[in-house]
């Protein structure tokens, strides 16, 4: 019984990888066509949380890579929306915005850190958030004096950062270093942060809630993998089927998150197989 199960359990899985290359094809028409409906603003709201942020006209190059660096690590099971809203009314804020200097905030003591960052409920929770924050900031002091500094030893080249976050310095980086997260606050710094990230075609998708409803309408997830599959195994999946496309696996992100946050109202008749 057991070993009959097995042998079914390992031909599903066989049989389901075949029927993701049969379609491939099929896959990536259709995110051509969300591609360009996101551009022409066809899936309805199209502003990122990200896009909270203040004007950084006269703003040095390393505050505005920490602002979308330091909240980054604390989205975690929380309104995307609400953290940016958060994170831009402390950087505006006379009283609290040397939280975003790395050496200040390495070497403030923790108790007046938590209260700058819970001012404008940046912080959600307390202590973990604040130990996060100083964390992240110590490393990036002590190391390499600011995140601009970081990114110029690194060569501002994808690759090399994710071998010093994720590897290097990882216990370094609480959240940041984190499989989806640092991926998309990747593609996040390069939209976003003032600079242009090499070897960006190496960045995976970010298989968040939006992302994977998305990935199963399309059919690169099956109705009974949704809960189970690992988001790594989802970036794969997204890379194979994009695998020549010209597509890169994180420029589908935007589209994918909008489509599914606007309640899939553009319709691309995209149930490929059941």
């Amino acid at each position: 019984m057991l070993f009959s199960m097995l042998v079914e359990c390992l031909t599903f899985n066989h049989n389901r990888k075949n029927r993701i290359v049969m379609n491939k094809s099929k896959i990536v028409q259709k995110c051509r066509k969300l591609l360009n409906a996101y551009k022409g603003g066809k899936l309805g709201q199209k502003e990122m949380p990200e896009d909270a942020h203040p004007s950084f006209k006269n703003v040095p190059l390393h505050l505005r890579i920490a602002f979308f660096s330091l909240p980054m690590a604390l989205n975690y099971q929380r309104n995307s929306y609400k953290l940016w809203e958060a994170a831009a009314k402390t950087f505006l804020d006379a009283s609290a915005k040397d939280i975003f200097e790395v050496e200040s905030a390495a070497e403030m003591p923790e108790h007046k850190l938590r209260s700058k960052l819970l001012k404008h409920k940046l912080a959600l929770q307390p202590k973990k958030h604040t130990v996060t924050w100083k964390r992240i900031s110590e490393t990036i002091f002590s190391n390499w004096g600011n995140f601009t500094e970081l990114f110029k030893a690194v060569d501002y080249d994808f690759l090399k950062l994710k071998s010093i976050v994720q590897r290097k310095y990882k216990k370094d980086f609480p959240y940041l270093s984190g499989p989806k997260i640092f991926h998309y606050w990747s593609f996040i710094i390069d939209q976003y942060g003032g600079i242009q990230l090499y070897n960006k075609k190496f960045i995976e998708i970010a298989p968040d809630t939006h992302v994977l409803q998305a990935s199963k309408v399309l059919g690169v997830i099956s109705d009974q993998e949704m809960g189970k599959i690992t988001r790594e195994e989802v970036s794969k999946r997204w890379r194979m089927i994009l695998r020549g496309s010209g597509i890169d696996p994180i420029d589908m992100h935007s589209p994918l998150w909008f489509w599914s946050r606007n309640g899939f109202k553009y319709n691309l008749q995209t149930k490929i197989f059941d």
